[in-house]
């Protein structure tokens, strides 16, 4: 495998698997967690939503269903996809029965809207929630598409995220940071700090500010689990309807842990399943971060093997493939992005 297949491996595996552990403990606060686990380090079987589905170790949740729509749409365009195929997917390969088991209803709302033919780039401006970590935790095959053109990772977040949320709220801008610091991660000889530094460059002030505090949390400890405490500080907010899923919460946390675990997907995962709160949106997006920086080199077997157990055991995902396939669906996008961009040259360059 090549070191970017590997990058794209790791991240997509990072990121399902740290969501399908941090599902089991999701809002919990973190000494709930280690009263009851000690310390949690293994995929086990849970319930969402209350409708008696029990998932088997391993099984994802909505925030992987609208990455696996994302990889969808990767296959349906053959590389960089638009609003409009995201949409299609929805409306043509999506079962709305299926995804009432396991997608936020925000999300089955999007998705009959597209299916009665709202156009695409207004289907967002429909969900009430601008600062969910709903996109920037699922945004990865955006970055992926993108590697090493962080650049075209941050405009693409802005197009394509018009089909999750308004452009008015700084959820878009949460998402981008994550896509972008993805691409740059991609790179042969990318660093956890010049993959973020690079992420921090397309945002406003005042995300920087709050992800530099974040960073300097994560500067001050040597145990990772140590910042707990310190984020408590920040953010504990609770009563209100996805009070811990606000994406400057998630995505801040995501880039310490990120930090302090250097870029190691396994004990990204680990620390933010063990975090508190919303761990497995914090879980997914500095697996997913860590996946791109390191690969899959250090994620157990075990884990990515009950992972596609899972998978193939779960009658309500969209896409039922074993990870190294779905993997292997961005690597052909990136080949025709490739081979777009090769031919493009070949002609300006006989223009000129």
């Amino acid at each position: 495998m090549s070191v970017l297949g590997d990058k794209v491996l790791g991240c997509l595996a990072a990121s399902q698997i740290g969501s399908a552990m941090g599902a089991v403990v999701e809002g919990w606060p973190w000494r709930s967690v280690e009263e009851k686990y000690g310390y949690l380090d293994c995929l086990l079987p849970y319930e969402h939503y209350g409708n008696g589905w029990q998932r088997l170790p391993g099984t994802t949740e909505d925030g992987i269903e609208r990455q696996r729509v994302f990889l969808r749409a990767v296959r349906r365009a053959g590389g960089r996809f638009r609003p409009e195929d995201v949409a299609a997917v929805w409306a043509e390969e999506v079962d709305a029965e299926h995804a009432d088991w396991c997608m936020e209803p925000f999300d089955r709302h999007l998705i009959r809207l597209a299916r009665a033919g709202v156009p695409a780039a207004r289907l967002g401006g429909f969900s009430p929630y601008t600062n969910l970590i709903s996109f920037a935790r699922s945004c990865h095959p955006i970055g992926l598409i993108n590697a090493m053109n962080p650049a075209r990772a941050w405009e693409d977040v802005h197009h394509v995220g018009l089909v999750l949320q308004a452009p008015t709220g700084s959820g878009m801008e949460w998402a981008g940071l994550v896509a972008a610091t993805i691409a740059s991660a991609c790179g042969q000889n990318a660093s956890v700090d010049a993959a973020i530094e690079s992420g921090l460059s397309y945002v406003s002030g005042g995300i920087r500010r709050e992800v530099e505090r974040a960073l300097a949390i994560a500067d001050a400890v040597d145990d990772p689990l140590e910042m707990r405490d310190a984020f408590a500080e920040h953010y504990s907010g609770v009563g209100v309807v996805y009070a811990m899923s606000h994406a400057n919460e998630i995505v801040s946390k995501a880039m310490a842990v990120v930090k302090a675990t250097a870029g190691s997907p396994r004990l990204s995962i680990l620390t933010a399943v063990n975090f508190g709160r919303d761990t497995d949106c914090l879980a997914a997006v500095a697996g997913g971060i860590s996946g791109a920086l390191s690969g899959a080199g250090d994620l157990p077997a075990e884990w990515i093997e009950q992972l596609d157990a899972a998978t193939a055991g779960n009658p309500h995902t969209c896409l039922n493939l074993p990870i190294r396939d779905m993997a292997q669906i961005v690597a052909d996008g990136l080949e025709a992005e490739r081979d777009r961009m090769t031919d493009y040259a070949q002609r300006l360059g006989d223009a000129l």
